[in-house]
């Protein structure tokens, strides 16, 4: 998600185990929120069922605010975050937000612009909650509008981006004016700001051609990360898997292993920007439903 420097990236901690292993869960196209499922060889560790009405929780969920990265179009605001029936709801709204950072004088994008157009939301475990290693569940409804940007994914907690790590369980975007979902890991490269990225898109196409009605159900994001791979699936199928020996970054991030450390988590729906497109105003209000998210681990094995 973030193709440009993101802001304040640092310090968790928490929680250690490894995954590898086969999938559950079938989508549909209404929210489960049901007890999470046992695994096998797995622990439930932590879970959001979004269930409570009103805001996120916010002893494990924090809101980035403003303009944030990527010169997306839109303003950060915790009021398009709401849990309700069972889900968390992101709505992207076409409303204007002015911007008290405004300056015309500035180079900088997010001072420049003396109005947002949209408002959305970003919300992530930052501080909060942070895990090494482990499967990660994300099951979720997206938008898929011209310029929706979905996301879900990660970060560690030690060092700036890319230095970080950063793994991308889901972005939706259009590439050359065509909609792909992606799964990608990025990590540091001896350029500041740069990332190395392992990359997959597909066109969503692909999706649509198997059901024409995939963009109103639920499907189920999900990682599987231990000490040697990150796979990320889709509704139980492989798109993308990282070799954990080929991650480390350059110089600028110490020769370390960004993966190797725990990472937080993100949930947003940015609109246009680098990477959204052009927003189609006719779509709006967008809304990116998250019906659960839930990390399992394994238990350490004990030493002989």
């Amino acid at each position: 998600m973030t193709h440009s420097l993101s802001a304040g990236l640092f310090l968790s901690v928490l929680l250690t185990g490894s995954a590898l292993a086969q999938a559950q869960s079938t989508p549909t196209g209404q929210p489960v929120n049901s007890t999470a499922p046992n695994q096998e060889g797995y622990t439930l560790v932590w879970q959001d069922e979004f269930n409570q009405d009103g805001p996120p929780n916010p002893t494990v969920w924090s809101h980035e605010n403003g303009f944030v990265r990527n010169e997306e179009h839109q303003w950060y605001q915790p009021a398009n975050a709401t849990c309700r029936n069972g889900v968390l709801t992101i709505t992207g709204k076409l409303e204007t937000v002015n911007n008290p950072n405004h300056d015309p004088n500035s180079r900088n994008w997010r001072q420049s612009r003396p109005v947002a157009r949209y408002t959305a939301s970003s919300i992530k475990t930052e501080g909060k909650k942070a895990f090494q290693y482990g499967r990660f569940e994300v099951r979720a409804k997206i938008p898929t509008a011209s310029g929706s940007w979905p996301a879900i994914w990660t970060l560690g907690t030690t060092m700036e981006w890319p230095s970080c790590g950063e793994i991308d369980l889901m972005e939706y975007y259009r590439i050359k004016g065509v909609p792909h979902i992606l799964a990608n890991t990025a990590w540091g490269t001896d350029r500041r700001w740069q990332a190395h990225w392992n990359t997959r898109t597909v066109p969503f196409s692909r999706f649509l051609n198997k059901d024409p009605q995939w963009a109103d159900k639920f499907h189920l994001w999900r990682m599987d990360w231990d000490e040697q791979f990150i796979r990320l699936y889709l509704d139980n199928e492989l798109l993308n898997e990282t070799n954990l020996d080929s991650t480390f970054n350059a110089a600028p991030g110490q020769h370390k292993n960004p993966f190797r450390q725990p990472h937080y988590l993100l949930l947003n729906l940015a609109i246009g920007g680098i990477n959204g497109g052009q927003p189609d105003d006719s779509a709006f209000p967008l809304e990116y439903v998250i019906d659960y998210v839930r990390v399992y681990q394994r238990k350490p094995t004990p030493a002989p």
